[in-house]
């Protein structure tokens, strides 16, 4: 939600483009989508990420298109992904903004089935608290500064898993 009640008519059209941004990343990160994944940042975007498991403190800088655009590529190792977000949060001054979203990411790994007397897979599950700065641009809000900053991790069998998305195949 904006710092305050909406004042202006074009306050809630704000807060609806910016949460677009970031169901727009979810799907693309769980799509593996790295050029929906890139359009969502300015050219000179930065996505800051862990350097999980020895990290938990967004240390390592993903900047540009084209770095963006591979981003997905190092997802494919999970069968799939689920990114919820929630708890949006934004603070609109002119054509600038910035903002912190919750997520909690699914990242499932496995042979897949049923599991009989073994897990059929692995969910870690990470909760993210992703705080952002953004810019408008001609082709609206777009995404300037995104920081992963991953709260705890926890890990989960997963009982039965069906057959994979056919969009995290490797390109």
């Amino acid at each position: 939600m904006t710092d305050s009640a909406p004042s202006r008519p074009g306050d809630r059209i704000d807060e609806v483009e910016l949460r677009s941004l970031s169901t727009g990343y979810a799907a693309a990160v769980d799509g593996c989508d790295g050029t929906m994944l890139a359009a969502l940042f300015v050219p000179d975007g930065v996505l800051m990420v862990p350097d999980y498991p020895d990290d938990l403190r967004p240390v390592i800088a993903r900047r540009g298109h084209d770095a963006l655009r591979r981003l997905p590529d190092g997802l494919r190792r999970y069968q799939r992904t689920f990114h919820q977000v929630s708890n949006h949060h934004y603070v609109v001054a002119g054509d600038r903004a910035s903002g912190q979203v919750a997520c909690v990411a699914h990242h499932v790994t496995g042979a897949g089935g049923a599991a009989g007397d073994r897990p059929a897979g692995t969910d870690s599950v990470w909760f993210i608290r992703y705080r952002d700065d953004y810019a408008r641009t001609a082709a609206g809000w777009r995404i300037e500064r995104r920081e992963l900053h991953l709260q705890w991790v926890e890990e989960h069998p997963v009982a039965v898993l069906g057959a994979g998305p056919t969009d995290r195949e490797a390109s």
